[in-house]
């Protein structure tokens, strides 16, 4: 009985570890233009870094089919659709970066940090 309680609570442990490193994974953006920008964190709030600066952008409410993020304070505000993404800067009214993929993008898959976030989730 001992050894199987310890089993599961290593397996538990594992399972936490692996998915705190897997939230927490640095993903490479490519976009249109040679530009690029990364991400880290989970599908509620992310960092973003672009130009060697970092943000925190928070989940907004966005239309069917694609998923926002936003510093109001920064002006960051990134829009992911299910095959690009784009970055712009609210504040500045311009286009950062566009038509940006993660390597998964690319294949045809979803980014993991959208993979189960509405309106991503397969049916």
């Amino acid at each position: 009985m001992k050894k199987t309680l310890l089993a599961m609570s290593v397996a538990f442990a594992g399972l936490g570890f692996t998915a705190h490193v897997f939230a927490n994974e640095e993903v490479v953006w490519t976009c249109s233009d040679s530009k690029q920008f990364r991400t880290t964190g989970t599908t509620e709030r992310i960092r973003i870094t672009w130009e060697s600066k970092s943000y925190d952008l928070e989940r907004q409410t966005s239309l069917p089919g694609s998923l926002r993020y936003k510093n109001t304070s920064s002006g960051h505000d990134l829009v992911v659709l299910g095959n690009k993404a784009m970055l712009f800067n609210i504040k500045a009214g311009i286009r950062l970066a566009d038509f940006c993929q993660t390597a998964e993008m690319k294949s045809g898959k979803l980014p993991h940090l959208f993979a189960g976030a509405e309106p991503f989730t397969p049916n």
